[in-house]
């Protein structure tokens, strides 16, 4: 962005910690359930054959790890959200000091908060779509992605001039939005002729939903009472509400969304029974 001269060099150094930071949970979580799931997919999945021309059971299995996924992407996504919004400016505070949590880089971190629910979703979608996609769609695809890199583009100079480094975020916001658009229709028109619906899995259930939402307005009343400027106490005051309110989503989500955690339990048995290769 430096080339369009849309940001300070000093922001540009801000933009690029937080970036820097907040792309930490997509390295870390989203990447590897990514690749995993490509693979099963297009393992699973033959790209040259309709999904009436397969094996039933295959499209069911592949329904099911897709709806699972999604969940547990959009759950994690989700966490990051209602976390990253209270917490952005101890978590910048803590990091880089007042340097970074004052100005707007709490707000960046709060945006960005954001931007990961949807790379999140847009990353199983898309590795979905990758897997699944003929030669003819994908070329297709391309020239829809230079399409959307037009608008990112065009986005970001615009949002910048306005909103500063946060527009840089809200642009890749459109863009990811634009992305799993394109996504969530090509799944759609996928398992159209079968009775699945992997899509269902994007959207949590509604004990999750409101437990999120009571924590979001607890913690952020937390932040207002106990941060960030009244000393160590408050602030590990504020900590501890946080850990408790992670706690209290953690078991919201065990006991209610037994597929997820029925998944995720089969996985795990699966990968403990894999045999260990011995290295002499």
């Amino acid at each position: 962005m430096t080339f369009f001269s849309v940001l300070k060099f000093d922001a540009q150094g801000v933009y690029d910690v937080i970036n820097n930071l907040g792309s930490l949970a997509a390295r870390l979580i989203f990447l590897p359930l990514e690749d995993a799931g490509y693979l099963f997919f297009t393992h699973t999945l033959d790209r040259t054959l309709s999904v009436e021309k397969q094996s039933q059971e295959a499209v069911a299995l592949a329904a099911r790890v897709l709806r699972n996924l999604t969940r547990l992407v959009t759950l994690i996504g989700s966490v990051i959200l209602v976390f990253g919004y209270p917490y952005s400016f101890l978590l910048l505070d803590l990091y880089g000091g007042s340097t970074l949590s004052s100005g707007d880089g709490t707000l960046l971190l709060r945006w960005y908060s954001v931007y990961v629910l949807l790379i999140a979703i847009n990353g199983i979608t898309e590795c979905f779509v990758f897997a699944t996609m003929t030669k003819l769609q994908v070329d297709r695809y391309n020239h829809k992605m230079l399409a959307f890199s037009a608008i990112f583009l065009a986005a970001s100079c615009y949002f910048s001039s306005l909103f500063g480094a946060v527009g840089l975020i809200l642009a890749n916001c459109l863009n990811m939005a634009l992305r799993i658009s394109h996504s969530v229709y090509f799944i759609s028109w996928y398992f159209r002729p079968t009775r699945h619906r992997p899509l269902m899995g994007l959207v949590p259930g509604v004990s999750v939903i409101v437990t999120l939402a009571v924590i979001f307005m607890l913690t952020c009343l937390s932040e207002t009472v106990f941060c960030c400027d009244r000393g160590i106490r408050q602030r590990l005051t504020h900590i501890v509400v946080g850990a408790a309110s992670l706690l209290t989503v953690g078991m919201v989500m065990f006991f209610t969304e037994t597929e997820l955690v029925q998944f995720i339990e089969e996985q795990w048995i699966c990968r403990q029974k894999k045999p260990h290769v011995k290295t002499e």
